[in-house]
């Protein structure tokens, strides 16, 4: 206790925090200064985590974990990692959590160059933290940066990124079944660029906030309405990448969805208007007998990874998953409608409207919908021991 006592006030000393503050405090809210400590030398705020402080396996931080929503919750650090001119990223720090500096005219504000992910980590009974195949969000970002004309970290820098970010934000990992702890990796064009062109210098960071339901519906099924007026992507666009682009123009429907009491929208095709794509933030599937259908990712529709698992899973259990063109009007003959993505998981949807007609749904116990989001979490939670390589552990 001395000896983790003296590494403690190290670290805030260095952080300008009164050294009055004990690691043994039970108001572990103590720690949110570490994201707004203010510096008068930007240099001096990004001082990297000190290795030497060990944080408790079952610390935590003062969180109410029984009522956590989907909102953001100010953690203690962030991952930065710059871009060199020769196009390879230089070794990332971890930094205090706190505001980023940009000029005016860099890429990301101008042209909207950036691409971001998402991912969490769960914590297991023994304090150990679990990862859910950063790999395939490392290989998405790759592709998504190749779309956008942007340089891109390897696997192994993301993975390394998003683990050093988990660990350094340990404490605000909720307690098992609680929620978990969203990060959120961003790829942006910091550099000043005054033509449209790519931008000169590029920042990767990544950050991390504790979360629970994505939906204020919570475990409730979902009010879906489809869209016509608006596209979510069109052919030869961008919509199959995670770009940020592709997200402030679904606001319009989505808000208008929700002052009519829907929970989300579900967008067509920008040709033909006729068929399902995806939902603003999560990929859609449709169950009837034992055939369990999704969109197929052509191009406008981003391929998820809790989408590619919940295919696999799915299969696992006996169901024959398709993916193909599905029209509108197969939603009149479904027995069952969910969504999926990393945020919302797998949520069940109750009913969809579609030009003033509402179809119901069944939810509940029987359908397939809880049943592969009780695999699904019981991989990424380590409760259901993990025979596809999925999962990285954090000790």
């Amino acid at each position: 206790m001395i000896q983790r006592t003296i590494r403690f006030h190290k670290l805030v000393r260095s952080l300008g925090v009164a050294s009055s503050l004990s690691p043994s405090s039970k108001n572990l809210g103590v720690y949110r200064c570490f994201g707004t400590v203010a510096s008068p030398n930007a240099e001096q705020a990004s001082d990297p985590f000190e290795d030497s402080y060990d944080l408790d396996k079952h610390e935590y931080a003062d969180v109410d974990w029984d009522n956590l929503g989907f909102g953001l919750v100010q953690t203690d650090y962030m991952y930065v990692m710059k871009c060199s001119n020769d196009g390879k990223f230089e070794q990332g720090q971890l930094r205090r959590y706190g505001n980023i500096e940009l000029n005016p005219a860099a890429g990301v504000l101008n042209y909207g160059q950036a691409i971001y992910e998402g991912t969490k980590a769960h914590r297991k009974k023994d304090g150990n933290l679990l990862l859910f195949r950063p790999d395939q969000n490392a290989m998405r970002m790759k592709i998504g940066a190749e779309r956008m004309c942007m340089p891109s970290l390897s696997v192994d820098q993301f993975i390394d990124a998003v683990k050093q970010t988990a660990q350094a934000n340990k404490r605000w990992v909720p307690p098992p079944g609680k929620g978990s702890l969203y990060i959120r990796p961003l790829l942006l064009g910091s550099g000043p660029i005054l033509g449209l062109a790519p931008s000169p210098e590029y920042t990767f960071l990544t950050y991390a906030s504790p979360v629970r339901n994505y939906f204020k519906e919570g475990s409730a099924p979902l009010n879906v309405y489809v869209e016509e007026e608006y596209d979510r992507a069109s052919r030869g666009g961008a919509g199959g990448v995670k770009t940020i682009t592709n997200y402030a123009p679904v606001l319009k429907a989505l808000t208008r969805a929700k002052s009519k009491g829907f929970s989300d929208v579900l967008y067509l095709d920008s040709v033909h208007n006729k068929n399902l794509e995806e939902v603003s933030s999560c990929n859609i599937f449709i169950v009837k007998g034992n055939v369990i259908s999704t969109p197929a990712t052509s191009g406008t529709i981003l391929s998820g990874v809790t989408r590619r698992s919940i295919i696999e899973i799915a299969r696992d259990h006996g169901y024959q998953v398709e993916e193909r063109v599905i029209p509108v009007e197969e939603l009149s003959e479904a027995d069952e409608v969910f969504c999926t993505g990393t945020a919302v998981g797998v949520a069940p949807v109750g009913s969809i409207t579609y030009q003033g007609k509402r179809m119901e749904y069944r939810t509940g116990a029987g359908t397939a919908c809880p049943q592969l989001y009780s695999t699904l979490v019981g991989i990424q939670t380590g409760q259901i021991g993990d025979k596809k390589g999925w999962i990285v552990e954090i000790d």
